[in-house]
């Protein structure tokens, strides 16, 4: 686990750096440097002791890396763009059999403040939908099942706070809610308006999430 930590550590230095390097406008020098962001959680999750959903969580992140290098080649053609979201979109259901596949210890569903955040989530789903759906074009089919699986794994996020025993379920849940956040800024940015330093607002809530989740799970099924 000492080592994860370590490994943590640096993704968490690594990624403000790169994140720094985004917002002076260092575009060449990001574009080598992100490909090696993820394979850093990687190795903290593989050096992590073995639990249950540990399968889970490295297939999810494999699939995001896959994605970050798909992204890349998207000045290329749509196609790109497209790739990089079934790649993303595979992530996003592996994370929520993770979650899913997480030992419980409660019944959120018999929770009320369980069931507000699940209707808030419908909510914003259907207002970010009716927002971009306009601007979407031949996009518009992908982007909705997109847009409605990552829902779900915030749902299954928020369930695990109610469900799950251990301070770092909250951890989990705002690293879903920080993905929701960077995927719509990205979709904002592509569909709608673009916006001043967008790259920098879309990585650093994504690197940002792709941490809290990560270490949040280690933490989460780290042996007592």
């Amino acid at each position: 686990m000492e080592i994860s930590k370590k490994f943590l550590k640096y993704f968490a230095v690594f990624g403000m750096l790169y994140c720094i390097l985004l917002l002076t406008g260092n575009d060449t020098l990001t574009w080598y440097l992100k490909p090696l962001l993820l394979p850093i959680l990687f190795y903290a999750v593989v050096n992590s002791a073995h639990f249950e959903t540990k399968k889970w969580l490295l297939a999810a992140l494999l699939f995001c890396w896959i994605g970050d290098c798909v992204l890349l080649f998207t000045h290329k053609g749509e196609l790109y763009f497209i790739l990089g979201l079934v790649s993303f979109l595979i992530a996003h259901v592996l994370f929520i059999v993770l979650f899913i596949k997480q030992k419980s210890a409660n019944q959120s569903f018999k929770k009320s403040l369980f069931w507000i955040g699940f209707v808030a989530a419908t909510i914003y789903l259907a207002t970010m939908l009716s927002f971009l759906l306009p601007s979407l074009g031949d996009l518009r089919f992908p982007v909705i099942a997109y847009a409605l699986t990552i829902t779900i794994m915030l749902k299954t996020a928020l369930k695990g706070t109610f469900d799950w025993n251990g301070k770092s379920k909250h951890i989990v849940f705002l690293g879903a809610a920080l993905f929701v956040l960077s995927d719509s800024l990205l979709a904002i940015d592509k569909f709608h308006t673009s916006f001043e330093s967008a790259s920098y607002f879309i990585m650093i809530t994504y690197l940002m999430a792709q941490f809290f989740i990560t270490s949040g799970m280690l933490e989460l099924n780290a042996k007592k």
